[in-house]
């Protein structure tokens, strides 16, 4: 077996000082050494052209190395200051929104280019859509204890009662917030240290995550932007709940926010993993009610703590109406036809375009079965017809049911980050429908899938990017396919 070849410019371990020069989809920045022997690329994520930073090298070859960010020792000349704590989830938050916005359509359209083969992308190009809300455009925020602290004046760990965020490349060691991060609600963020505060004067301990106990795990607040409403979780273990008082706790909630308080529910999560609900776990209200109500284009939908549902709202309803509009630019093969919407979640597209069409039945098919729950419960609730939910794999659904071969004229595809497992994809195309609306989380897995597409006779019309979550390196991506 041949030895593998290593590069002669840095090795496994090494810790560098780079500076980054370019943007790479994923928002990896791309920094490069040179010498006499040539040029050498190193990817470093969650940062940006004219940082200089401090790396670790984790993944190396003879063309390339992936690091993985330490510290960022200088800003980069495009960056501003904003009033919001930094944390992990908003690596881009002090970059002004228009470079964001530039460096995510250059780097996803790229993968179009390259993985997708499509030539003329720029020219397919339909549109950018913004979020509606630049700041604070969560619904859903999960704040995690632990019993491992970062002292951010040493620059070094510390053992402290924390609740935060997990510190950037870390698993044991937590980071607390004291103010606004700027991604969720203002209110529930500025006050989390009082919630601190209060759980560290119990004398009950938060998670340590190498010894693995502890009784304080996460803290998760879930919001409606249609009642403005809070809906809380505090997750714990279970050995020391008797001395814990749920009730008073909820009572601390509710002096906080007020008539905001929707209710407060407690899951038990005794397992050693680093999850928020556990598979074993139990979860029971303590006041108030289970479940907040949101609204998207004019439809309600009941959101329980378990449920998925789009975590900016607001930009959700942008990328909903892109879907639709591309689904209704053929009226004949929407009207009086059976639409299939596969990988449906909730089932909120199929709903969306039943309601705004003539005669439509819509087939959603979903793996989670608790989603295809949600989604004949929210169905009902908005007085929608011709729906039909079932949970099951796309792929064995499609098998079992031949009937639809030939018959249907449009698809709508919502798949999750992994794309489509390429035999169930070759399951869709040889349903030989006309159009194929096309909405994905990972534009690189949705690249991929392009090729097979247009292996099979599909090119694309339109594709359009939708800003989902500002200072991320995510995007969301709508492409409109039909049969050439």
């Amino acid at each position: 077996m041949p030895r593998r070849q290593r590069n002669k410019f840095v090795k496994r371990g090494q810790v560098l000082e780079l500076k980054i020069e370019d943007y790479a989809f994923g928002g990896k920045g791309i920094a490069r050494i040179r010498s006499e022997e040539g040029e050498f690329v190193v990817f470093v994520p969650n940062t940006l052209p004219g940082q200089t930073v401090k790396a670790q090298v984790k993944k190396s070859s003879k063309k390339y190395a992936e690091c993985k960010l330490m510290d960022v020792l200088e800003a980069s000349p495009d960056e501003i200051q904003v009033p919001y704590q930094d944390i992990p989830g908003a690596p881009y938050i002090q970059l002004p929104i228009d470079l964001q916005h530039q460096y995510k359509k250059e780097s996803t359209l790229s993968l179009f280019e390259r993985i997708g083969r499509v030539e003329n992308v720029e020219d397919l190009f339909d549109e950018f859509v913004t979020s509606p809300n630049v700041f604070h455009y969560r619904n859903k925020m999960e704040y995690g204890f632990s019993a491992i602290g970062y002292d951010r004046q040493n620059k070094t760990d510390i053992d402290v009662f924390t609740l935060g965020f997990k510190r950037r490349g870390t698993w044991w060691m937590g980071d607390n917030l004291e103010k606004d991060s700027g991604l969720f609600d203002k209110q529930v963020e500025d006050n989390i240290k009082v919630i601190r505060h209060y759980c560290e004067k119990t004398g009950l301990n938060p998670w340590h995550g190498p010894k693995k106990e502890g009784f304080f795990r996460y803290f998760v607040v879930r919001k409606s932007y249609k009642t403005d409403e809070l809906l809380f979780n505090l997750v714990t273990t279970s050995p020391e709940l008797p001395k814990f008082d749920l009730e008073a706790f909820s009572n601390v909630l509710k002096d906080i926010f007020k008539e905001r308080f929707a209710g407060l529910l407690h899951t038990i999560n005794d397992e050693v993993g680093d999850r928020t609900i556990a598979t074993s776990g139990s979860i029971t209200l303590v006041s108030g009610k289970d479940k907040i109500v949101e609204e998207l284009l004019g439809l309600n939908f009941e959101i329980s703590m378990k449920s998925f549902f789009q975590t900016n709202p607001k930009s959700a309803e942008k990328l909903y109406s892109k879907v639709i509009d591309y689904a209704l630019e053929n009226r004949d093969a929407i009207d009086n036809t059976v639409v299939m919407d596969l990988f449906c979640g909730t089932g909120t597209i199929g709903q969306i375009l039943a309601s705004r069409s003539e005669n439509t039945k819509i087939i959603g098919v979903d793996i989670v079965a608790s989603a295809i729950e949600d989604a004949k419960k929210n169905a009902k609730r908005n007085h929608i017809d011709g729906l039909q939910f079932y949970a099951a794999d796309v792929g064995k659904f499609l098998n079992q049911h031949p009937e639809y071969q030939n018959k249907i004229r449009t698809i709508i595809l919502d798949p999750s980050r992994a794309g489509i497992v390429p035999k169930t994809l070759l399951k869709i195309i040889r349903l030989n429908a006309d159009r194929i609306v096309y909405v994905s989380c990972n534009p690189a897995t949705q690249a991929r899938d392009t090729q097979e597409l247009y292996n099979n006779g599909y090119q694309i019309k339109k594709i359009s990017l939708v800003d989902q979550f500002p200072h991320t390196a995510h995007i969301e991506t709508v492409v409109l396919f039909e049969k050439s």
